[in-house]
């Protein structure tokens, strides 16, 4: 092909390309919630893409592809057609926690995406069982210390978004307690309620209904900030304990080569999405902080995500936790 020919018909695919994302978009887009239905993702996904919908004036279909911890449905965006009709909700577990739980992580989660923005965040909410003699993060942390050969910890499973703050907390106070993975949140709850297992770093959602209905203590709060919804319970930070903050975070993903104008196109319409109070305030009953406009940017993202990365890889290095 000579030169010529190569320059035109780059110009014709570029022209090609600038045409579609000035008619994008021109069909229903599909939103891919990596994780089972029923979950807490899929719960504010479905907000979202109904309002999402509405912006664009498309509608937008919700597909759950949940395994592997959220890397199946992951992967399956990186590999999808970059055409802005196949877009992913992922959070912390499948852009951070994964690239190091995995030997060979199925994707990169810094480089096989086109970012697009964050959204929210849900802190975790240290809880432990009723009867445990501690009423406070001190007071935690002292009988952790002298205690901690007979204590357990419970959590959705190895990996999960309910184990891995548990062990950032266990490391930054130097102690060494025993996990107990269970197939599910649910299950582990359960145990904690009935004295089974001394705590958990569970989601604020359920977290926070159990101390409100008195099943359980609320001891801290993973977060640089109090939530609403327990606005009584002090922060990690506010009781003495800095750098345990442990936010599960949801952002928007479209497959690598998605044009630029398309993604600016979403960019736009999520941060349009968020303006409305109606979705504001049924995301925050569902204990999620919206981020501020300055983090919902792709730039943002591209440097927040790097080094949550390098955050949570720390701590599962540390504590030797793979998937493998």
């Amino acid at each position: 092909m000579s030169k010529a020919l190569a320059a035109a018909v780059a110009f014709a695919l570029a022209a090609v390309t600038t045409a579609a994302a000035q008619e994008w978009p021109a069909r229903n887009i599909t939103l891919v919630v990596p994780f089972a239905a029923g979950g807490g993702i899929d719960a504010s996904a479905r907000l979202q893409a109904v309002a999402l919908g509405e912006v664009l004036g498309q509608t937008i279909i919700v597909e759950n592809v949940g395994a592997a911890a959220g890397t199946v449905g992951s992967a399956r965006v990186a590999k999808a057609a970059p055409d802005g009709y196949t877009l992913l909700i992922g959070n912390t577990g499948t852009h951070a926690y994964s690239q190091s739980l995995y030997k060979k992580p199925p994707y990169d989660a810094a480089k096989d995406f086109e970012l697009v923005g964050l959204v929210s965040e849900s802190p975790r909410i240290l809880i432990v069982r009723k009867d445990l003699p501690v009423n406070n993060l001190q007071e935690f942390i002292a009988y952790a210390k002298a205690n901690q050969s007979k204590m357990q910890y419970g959590s959705a499973g190895v990996g999960s978004g309910t184990h891995l703050p548990c062990a950032l907390l266990n490391m930054a106070i130097g102690v060494d307690i025993t996990h107990i993975p269970f197939r599910g949140a649910g299950p582990a709850m359960q145990d904690l309620i009935g004295g089974r297992i001394d705590y958990m770093c569970d989601t604020i959602q359920t977290g926070a209904a159990q101390v409100r209905g008195d099943s359980v203590k609320g001891i801290a709060v993973m977060s640089p900030n109090r939530v609403p919804i327990v606005a009584g319970l002090a922060t990690t930070g506010e009781q003495g304990l800095q750098g345990v903050e442990a936010t599960v975070w949801n952002a928007f993903f479209f497959p690598k080569g998605t044009p630029q104008p398309i993604v600016r196109k979403m960019n736009k319409a999520l941060g349009d999405m968020m303006a409305r109070p109606d979705l504001r305030e049924k995301l925050e009953a569902l204990g999620l902080a919206i981020v501020p406009p300055e983090q919902r940017t792709p730039d943002y993202l591209a440097r927040f995500l790097p080094e949550e990365i390098e955050r949570w890889g720390k701590v599962i290095r540390a504590g030797s936790i793979n998937m493998d």
